[in-house]
């Protein structure tokens, strides 16, 4: 069966223009022409991603996104945006979109990631027989079963992406893992070069939920210059 591509976009021209390669991709698309469309379409009809303009009528798009992760939906979201600023692109990440591209794009990099962001939800759903064993590391419990997080026994509240930088980052303690390699890793982009702020607001926001003091962090480190690593557990 065809994934399922939701486009929230007010100009018609890019929504048909999308709409045509993503079809020639293998794609099936819902389209909203503004906001309160676009979120309605999203809670009722469950598209395996959304493609989704900030600058809407009715509703923007960071209202649309807050409302969707309000609303436990953890589907993959790009958002398309032609601004520059950067306080933008953050916020946007913050509300729990999982990446952006800025227009004008190549519809090459717009499939890439679509690809890539669908592929990466794909592959956190398998069979439990595949996973490995729980990990114990001081007071964290990983159970790649349940896809959980466990801190002094309790379970932590992460979203898809937030457990994937646990695993990724606690697979190998004290290694440096670089942006680049967590874009690779995480977000699922093969060779990436480019933008790594994303990694920079979800480690921000995961630290919020796993330390005790974010600004002083106990189990993801920050490796000045070059990335973060997981502490050891002989060093906790």
């Amino acid at each position: 069966m065809a994934k399922k591509i939701l486009i929230v976009e007010d100009e018609r021209n890019i929504v048909d223009i999308l709409a045509f390669n993503l079809a020639r991709d293998g794609y099936s698309t819902l389209e909203a022409l503004d906001g309160a469309m676009g979120l309605k379409l999203a809670l009722e009809n469950d598209p395996d991603l959304i493609l989704l303009d900030l600058m809407l009528p009715r509703m923007d798009g960071f209202e649309v996104c807050r409302r969707i992760r309000e609303a436990g939906k953890a589907t993959p979201i790009i958002m398309l945006t032609a601004r520059e600023e950067e306080t933008d692109k953050v916020l946007g990440l913050e509300l729990g979109a999982d990446d952006y591209i800025t227009k004008p794009f190549s519809m090459r990099e717009l499939l890439a990631r679509v690809k890539s962001n669908i592929r990466r939800t794909e592959m956190l759903v398998r069979p439990p027989e595949e996973a490995p064993g729980q990990l114990e590391l001081g007071r964290l419990r990983i159970d790649p079963d349940a896809m959980m997080v466990y801190k002094d026994g309790a379970p932590l509240d992460l979203t898809q992406r937030e457990y994937e930088l646990v695993r990724v980052l606690s697979s190998r303690p004290g290694q440096v893992f670089s942006r680049e390699m967590l874009m690779e890793k995480v977000w699922n982009y093969e060779g990436y070069v480019g933008d790594v702020r994303a990694v920079d607001v979800a480690i921000r926001r995961l630290r919020e939920k796993l330390e005790d003091d974010p600004a002083s962090p106990e189990f993801i480190l920050t490796r000045r210059g070059l990335g973060y690593a997981f502490r050891r557990t002989e060093e906790m």
